[in-house]
């Protein structure tokens, strides 16, 4: 392992939740709730969907690794013949299939993490992953994959540092715990670089999402009734919406 994917490696497992606070947590923390990641009925125009549009060009077929409820994939309806969308949690891919149905695209899914199901997920015109990386910590072979996975090119879209970091005040204020910095951009740049991999890099924002304080209360690892609590200093953060596409053509 290079020195990037060293560096990206200890400051993701440093992201982790302590086991002596997570065995206390009423609930899941890591689970997402599908309610908020359906697609929009519109396409929101990003500099990752025109990424994913020039590799498409007159049409192909899709990969999305981490779907959600497609609003990767339902941004480039028009352009893709066919999509395969990969997820870990069934529920998700349940509101994938959904989608599809709705728009007319042709669709199949796989359960399951990334690198692990590639070989069932096998293989599209062009791979896009967003909002993923930041749940990886052996960058490398998830990097790999999407690539040997992509006919043509890679669109990854990833926010400037950890999407959590910004509650690390709460976990000051919560449990005492000080967390350590959170790898960035530029931290994936230097280990694509160590793979061999020149990406196109793109900063923007991202319009600001609505803050969910039950769900951040989950994170957190608290219990139901710390929620208008936590509710109070959500108000009190500055949450930075700076985010990155980063794709690469595969020749």
């Amino acid at each position: 392992m290079g020195n990037a994917a060293t560096l990206w490696a200890e400051r993701q497992q440093g992201r982790g939740i302590p086991p002596e606070i997570l065995a206390k947590a009423p609930s899941n923390p890591f689970r997402h709730d599908v309610d908020l990641f359906i697609a929009p009925s519109e396409p929101v125009d990003t500099p990752s969907r025109r990424a994913a549009l020039e590799l498409l060009a007159e049409g192909g077929t899709l990969l999305d690794v981490g779907c959600g409820g497609g609003a990767a994939s339902f941004a480039l309806v028009g352009l893709v013949s066919q999509v395969t969308g990969v997820d870990q949690q069934q529920d998700m891919l349940d509101a994938f299939s959904a989608g599809a149905e709705a728009r007319d695209v042709p669709h199949r899914t796989v359960l399951g993490r990334w690198p692990d199901v590639a070989p069932e997920a096998g293989s599209a015109d062009v791979v896009v992953s967003h909002h993923v990386l930041h749940n990886v910590v052996d960058l490398p072979p998830f990097v790999q994959a999407l690539t040997a996975a992509a006919h043509r090119g890679v669109v990854v879209e990833m926010m400037a540092q950890h999407p959590m970091a910004w509650l690390d005040p709460l976990w000051v204020r919560f449990h005492g715990l000080e967390r350590p910095p959170s790898a960035t951009t530029d931290d994936a740049v230097a280990v694509l670089r160590e793979l061999g991999i020149e990406p196109t890099v793109r900063r923007w924002e991202r319009a600001t999402d609505r803050r969910d304080a039950a769900w951040v209360t989950r994170r957190l690892c608290l219990s139901e009734d710390r929620v208008p609590e936590v509710d109070a200093a959500l108000a009190t953060l500055e949450r930075s919406m700076l985010a990155a596409t980063l794709s690469w053509t595969v020749h």
